[in-house]
């Protein structure tokens, strides 16, 4: 028996700190939690897709008392830049969460449906998707989406 270790690396920024771009990445990720519709889990995501051509796409959680049958932000957004860009690559991803009223201490990170649809797109373009995941005052940034899902399922096993 042998025992691996996997590592992620990831840059912590003040949102002062951020270039000025994913600064308003951030920003319009925090503003999409505003058309969360979360009756039930009270927790609004927001999120905010760049294309390589410059345009943003937002998406919000939207809960349905069926619980498996509502979305999160991050598939929302990236769903709809799919539906009307179909060969723009996402170059990035800000992601923000409130819940009280008051966006989250800590950076909230994608479930694993959204960090698998993103992969197959960084799979898909042959580019990393860079992450920026916002608190309420501080960032983490992420080279790509990959690095938030190790030993990931590619589709590469599928291939006969």
């Amino acid at each position: 028996m042998t025992e691996h270790h996997i590592d992620i690396a990831y840059r912590r920024y003040a949102i002062a700190e951020l270039p000025a771009e994913e600064r308003a990445l951030v920003e319009q990720a925090r503003q999409a939690t505003a058309t969360s519709y979360s009756p039930y889990s009270r927790f609004q995501v927001g999120a905010a897709l760049r294309l390589a051509d410059g345009r943003v796409f937002t998406g919000s959680n939207q809960e349905n008392a069926a619980y498996p049958t509502g979305m999160c932000a991050e598939r929302t957004a990236f769903f709809a830049a799919q539906a009307t860009a179909p060969d723009v690559p996402p170059v990035a991803i800000a992601i923000a969460a409130q819940t009280a009223g008051r966006f989250t201490p800590r950076p909230v990170t994608p479930c694993g449906q959204c960090r698998q649809a993103l992969l197959e797109a960084e799979t898909r373009y042959r580019r990393p998707i860079r992450v920026l995941l916002a608190g309420a005052d501080d960032v983490y940034a992420i080279s790509s989406m990959g690095a938030l899902l190790p030993l990931n399922f590619d589709g590469s096993e599928l291939e006969r």
